[in-house]
Formats: C-alpha cells, sequence, structure tokens
C-alpha cells in the first residue's frame, strides 16, 4: 500500500523531495514513514540506481540529498509519534 495520503504531504514539503522520489521508494516497496526511518541513504540511492539500470541516480548529490531529506522527515515523525 502506498503512502498515505498524510504522510505523502508530509514528503512533498521536504526539499527536492518530489512526487518521482516517492514514486521511486513505493516501488522498492518503502510505502510508509516507519519502513522509510529504517532506512540508510546510500543503500537506497543503490537501490533505485539498480531498478532504474540508471548509475547516474547513485552519483547524483540531487538525488542523495532528496532521499536524505526524506528519510529526515521519517524519522522526525516517528520521534513526534513517541
Amino acid at each position: 500500500m502506498p503512502f498515505s495520503s498524510a504522510e505523502r504531504a508530509l514528503l512533498l514539503g521536504g526539499h527536492q523531495i518530489g512526487p518521482r522520489v516517492i514514486a521511486r521508494l513505493e516501488q522498492l516497496g518503502v510505502e510508509d514513514l516507519d519502513t522509510l526511518a529504517e532506512q540508510q541513504i546510500e543503500p537506497l540511492v543503490g537501490l533505485i540506481a539498480d531498478m532504474l539500470h540508471a548509475p547516474c541516480w547513485r552519483a547524483s548529490p540531487h538525488a542523495r540529498t532528496a532521499i536524505g531529506n526524506a528519510i529526515a522527515i521519517a524519522r522526525a515523525a516517528r520521534e513526534r509519534a513517541r
């Protein structure tokens, strides 16, 4: 099941996080903030690059920033929920 509309809105509010970044996460099965909060930037960027057969994703500072920001948002949301 994809991110809820509230989670999607929260992520889209993050710097450099757009609908395609969220779609890539969902394609990997990362479909909620709890799962996203457990991820690390480099392995996740690598999985997306491999899935897309796009080494440019792995080398892109923009991609790493977007994924890092998404993970940070997920971790902050998890902390607020505690």
